[in-house]
This record gives C-alpha cells, sequence and structure tokens, in this order.
C-alpha cells in the first residue's frame, strides 16, 4: 500500500500536485484544404476553408508545400527552377499548364509577385469560388499549383 501510495504522490507532483487541471483548449481542426504532405509540390488555401460562410471584407491566407514562394526578381532571363508565387482569382478556373497569366491591371487575376500569401478584400454577398494558381518568374503557370474552393458571402 506505501509502495502504491508513493506511486501516486510522485504522479501527482509531476503533474503538478493537487493543482486542478487546466482547462481543455478545444483542438484546432485541421483545414480541410490542407490535408498532408504528400512529397508534390501544391498550393492552397489556409484561410478561409471550403465551403465556408465569411463577411466581407474577407480575409484570404494562402500556403505552399514542398515548392518555395518567393519574391519575383527585377529581371528575369529565365524562371528560377523550384519557385514560384502566387496568382488569385475570383470566379474563375485554374488555367491550364504553361499558361501565362496576364498582369493587367483590375484584370481576372492579381499577382503576388512581393511573394506574400495573403490578402484582404471585399467580396459581393453570395456564392463565389476562389482560385489560387502558382506561377513561375514569367507567370507561367504550372502543372498541379492550383487549387479552387468555394465560399458563402453573408
Amino acid at each position: 500500500m506505501a509502495v502504491l501510495m508513493v506511486a501516486v504522490a510522485g504522479m501527482l507532483a509531476a503533474c503538478g500536485g493537487g493543482e486542478a487541471p487546466a482547462p481543455e483548449q478545444p483542438a484546432e481542426p485541421p483545414a480541410a484544404a490542407a490535408p498532408a504532405a504528400t512529397g508534390q509540390p501544391r498550393v492552397f488555401f489556409v484561410e478561409p476553408r471550403d465551403g465556408a460562410m465569411v463577411t466581407s471584407p474577407v480575409k484570404l491566407v494562402f500556403g505552399a508545400e514542398n515548392i518555395e514562394i518567393g519574391k519575383v526578381p527585377q529581371t528575369v532571363e529565365k524562371p528560377r527552377e523550384g519557385i514560384v508565387h502566387h496568382h488569385l482569382s475570383v470566379d474563375n478556373d485554374c488555367l491550364p499548364p504553361g499558361t501565362i497569366i496576364e498582369k493587367v491591371e483590375g484584370g481576372a487575376w492579381i499577382h503576388f509577385g512581393d511573394g506574400s500569401n495573403q490578402i484582404e478584400m471585399q467580396l459581393p454577398a453570395g456564392g463565389h469560388r476562389l482560385t489560387l494558381q502558382a506561377g513561375d518568374d514569367e507567370h507561367r503557370t504550372i502543372e498541379g499549383l492550383c487549387q479552387t474552393i468555394k465560399l458563402m458571402v453573408k
């Protein structure tokens, strides 16, 4: 019996004694748009999640795995291998691989050539498709580096 009491006392001391346990914090559920790494390069929405109900302005955060996100250099002789930057479009689909994403003021695509990975933007109420697509230093799309999610703006 004494051995059992010593063992229990040791466990209590290791856990902080007789103090009340800290309340459990709800675990942050994994982002539906960010499944486990597969080794393949990919870009994805960290937030919002696919199917989310949001209010405007909407904060968008992008992620990438197994590929580097970088700032586009001032002068591009040829695209750097393994370095891309994000492009975002609202209510458009992924462009085919090898397509140059046009950089037009007020155009269909927002370029993140500075290497950033987030934006807050006003979206009108209703359903929308958001497409995130990576491009190389020449803004050329790369196979498999695109994701589209749907969301509803209140």
